[in-house]
């Protein structure tokens, strides 16, 4: 899937992001989050990163995980400038410095969620190490898997500390998984 990712072409790659984008923001879940969880993408990843000046300007809270490197877990930090408030983390991944306040758990309305492939069941695949399903234990609201549509699959392993999600974003579709 990571080889297959990493074959799109930018342009390609670029208008599926922007299909996304204006399907996410058609969304109730989109309109009524107060707070929302976002990822800074990886270069092979579906990006709804512009998203993120739009909610903060639309008056959202917005968070991004951030490392702790001390206890191996990403937590929740509040970005009120992504001019100022970005440092490149541990992974060569866009972070909050440290000096971001911690997001308290049960404040997010809605998660976005990365990853390499995601099933209609709600199952997702990360990279690997178990950091983010972790960060997703931990918190409260709705969890939407962002991804091409290339990365939905018929079904992903999942292991006892997965988290399954509660829709899929694609560049055609808006999935709602049902329990």
């Amino acid at each position: 899937m990571r080889a297959a990712l990493r074959q799109i072409p930018a342009q390609q790659r670029a208008t599926a992001s922007a299909q996304a984008r204006v399907l996410l923001k058609a969304q109730a879940q989109w309109r009524a989050a107060q707070s929302i969880l976002f990822f800074a993408p990886l270069p092979e990843e579906l990006d709804v990163w512009p998203l993120l000046a739009e909610a903060l300007a639309d008056g959202k809270r917005v968070a991004l995980p951030r490392f702790a490197a001390a206890a191996l877990n990403y937590e929740a930090c509040q970005v009120l400038d992504p001019a100022t408030d970005l440092e490149v983390g541990q992974f060569g991944i866009r972070e909050p410095h440290a000096k971001c306040v911690r997001f308290s758990s049960d404040r997010l309305d809605l998660i976005l969620v990365p990853g390499v492939a995601f099933d209609l069941q709600g199952g997702r695949l990360g990279r690997g190490k178990g950091y983010y399903d972790q960060l997703l234990g931990g918190l409260r609201g709705s969890m939407c898997g962002v991804a091409f549509d290339q990365q939905v699959v018929g079904e992903v392993p999942l292991a006892p500390h997965d988290i399954c999600l509660d829709y899929i974003l694609t560049p055609t579709r808006w999935v709602e998984i049902k329990a």
